[in-house]
């Protein structure tokens, strides 16, 4: 496998922009062009669909097992363009020094091509590129991307200090403020609220043309040929085989690959909107409420009559009701949002959560089913809110989790019924 990945030093330097803009820029020449997000990030991958015409997939190096990472990757269909965005900086990962960009990398056979922002920096621009080219031995940089360029004469002078290091540059942009995506609490607001999405993506495009070579960067992205790819591996058991999923701008946290992994083991699955006021359907024999907004939608989901009378309907008929992270807190008995109002959820589980402390939860997770109602054994994933927990009440834990060192962090959820959730986003199992 090969294709070009979009890398950074750090966040902030520009790379989903870049990648954003790169994505549209190859599409409107004619280019099929396919992406990927690395590491679990859900809203990166709606913003890649929205510029590229075709799904994101997330290639997780540390959460997902390298059978499934490959599969993933593999599935390029007829893309002449493979685009994989980096998360965080190039040789940033879990707390325990791996997973990250560069080794997904490495074990793809990646063109790595650096974004580097060089507002505040010339000939020191330099130092900083050596370093990440050196860093590792089996980590080579493709090519450049000077960012934030303020000048001409800016632009002459990164050039020259960069020359010894024979790295190409393959593209020199500007400041360009007006290409800044708006963001909340747990990133970008989302591609679905963008109210301007097509003309930025245009506009991102623009700018990208303008500056960067794009055959060059279009070569660096096209896939090997001739290889043969093995099936996907499956990730995670479907939850059922008719599976209800609400999803609206409150429920849009669930990756792709496990969807589609439930659609390849036979499941069927149905979508319905809380926010709508929609219920499950009643035929269903699970429903899945992913991670999302719920506290920014606290009001609106409170007051949704036939969702909630739905979800009740469904518990007391024993479906099965699994809710991650946002949907958890739905789950629970009531949500205090970020003004310290409490509104009523669906009283499923014993919990009680609030957003009007906020308090960062992050970091990947081990996780070890404490039974096999959901998924048995050992899983890998992701935790990230700023949501506290006023009140777990008595009942069985889903999870015991561990973080990425290894270090104990208890356990997580709860169980009542047929109904269960926690605020870890579950990715695969474990090798």
């Amino acid at each position: 496998m090969t294709g070009l990945m979009i890398a950074a030093p750090q966040s902030g330097a520009g790379k989903t922009t870049v990648t954003l803009a790169l994505l549209r820029a190859l599409a409107r020449q004619g280019v099929v062009v396919r992406s990927a997000k690395a590491g679990p990030d859900y809203i990166d991958p709606a913003f890649h669909a929205a510029a590229s015409g075709r799904p994101c997939v997330n290639l997780d190096p540390w959460a997902m097992r390298p059978e499934l990472v490959a599969g993933l990757a593999a599935e390029t269909g007829n893309a002449s363009a493979f685009v994989v965005e980096a998360m965080m900086g190039l040789f940033d990962g879990a707390a325990d020094g791996s997973g990250s960009a560069a080794e997904l990398a490495v074990s793809l056979g990646l063109n790595i091509v650096l974004v580097v922002d060089c507002a505040k920096q010339s000939h020191s621009v330099a130092a900083l590129v050596r370093g990440f080219a050196t860093h590792r031995p089996d980590v080579a940089l493709a090519g450049l991307i000077l960012n934030r360029v303020g000048s001409a004469r800016h632009a002459a002078l990164l050039r020259e200090a960069l020359a010894p290091l024979a790295i190409p540059v393959l593209g020199v942009l500007p400041r360009a403020a007006e290409l800044a995506l708006p963001e909340r609490h747990l990133g970008l607001v989302q591609a679905g609220e963008h109210e301007a999405l097509a003309a930025f993506l245009e506009r991102a495009a623009d700018w990208v043309a303008a500056g960067c070579d794009l055959n060059a960067l279009a070569a660096l992205a096209a896939p090997s040929a001739g290889g043969s790819a093995s099936p996907t591996a499956l990730p995670l058991t479907p939850l059922g085989q008719h599976i209800a999923i609400a999803r609206d701008e409150a429920f849009a946290f669930a990756y792709p690959h496990l969807l589609d992994g439930w659609r390849r083991a036979g499941a069927t699955l149905d979508f319905f909107s809380p926010l709508a006021d929609e219920a499950p359907p009643v035929d269903a024999d699970a429903v899945y409420l992913p991670g999302g907004y719920p506290e920014l939608h606290a009001g609106k989901i409170a007051a949704a009559g036939a969702f909630r009378q739905g979800m009740r309907a469904a518990a007391a008929r024993g479906t099965r009701i699994y809710g991650e992270c946002g949907g958890y807190m739905v789950l629970g008995a009531g949500l205090t949002d970020g003004d310290g109002t409490r509104h009523a959820m669906l009283d499923l589980l014993p919990l009680e959560t609030s957003f009007a402390t906020r308090r960062l939860h992050l970091g990947y997770r081990r996780l070890q089913a404490t039974d096999d109602f959901v998924w048995p054994g050992r899983l890998r994933g992701h935790e990230f809110h700023y949501a506290t927990i006023v009140s777990e009440g008595p009942g069985e834990a889903l999870f015991t989790a561990e973080d990425a060192r290894g270090d104990d962090l208890g356990a997580f959820g709860r169980q009542k019924g047929s109904v269960c959730g926690s605020f870890l986003h579950v990715i695969d199992r474990e090798a």
